[in-house]
């Protein structure tokens, strides 16, 4: 059964475009336990609105998909990465990244204003106060509400 998220992520670090650009990217760096196990229940197929956290104003810009399931993130493991967890060991791996593919940019972006007072987004985890999550999951509705607001 094909699953719905919300994946974050900086402009100016990786942006809908850079996705784009490069058709298929590992959602690699993520160290927070709930979202690398929002990761490890991503399917192939599993859809996800791409997320510009860091821009003014923050806005849904597009749809990801997944294209291969969760696997170690070797980043955590890589004492050159910002992203390093001497922890996480080759043997015994603490967190994992997922593969996305690009589907579509929206030609409208879908700010985070637009999202709080569209009563048919009502109850996303991404309006809600203290959402820092950079990987949750979304309904199936408000995923399509969003995708048909972005075109």
């Amino acid at each position: 059964m094909k699953k719905y998220w919300l994946i974050k992520s900086e402009p100016d670090c990786y942006s809908i475009d850079d996705l784009k650009k490069d058709k298929q990217t590992a959602w690699s760096g993520v160290r927070n336990y709930q979202a690398r196990n929002f990761m490890k229940d991503m399917t192939v197929g599993d859809l996800a609105l791409f997320w510009h956290s860091g821009a003014n104003p923050p806005h849904s810009a597009g749809v990801a998909k997944v294209t291969k399931s969760a696997y170690p993130d070797k980043t955590a493991q890589d004492k050159n990465n910002d992203h390093h967890d001497p922890k996480s060991t080759k043997e015994n791996p603490i967190w994992f990244n997922v593969e996305f593919g690009f589907v579509e940019k929206f030609k409208n972006i879908i700010s985070l204003s637009q999202i709080k007072f569209n009563p048919k987004l009502e109850g996303i985890m991404v309006a809600q106060r203290g959402s820092r999550l950079s990987i949750q999951p979304v309904s199936k509705d408000h995923f399509e509400t969003i995708q048909k607001l972005g075109k």
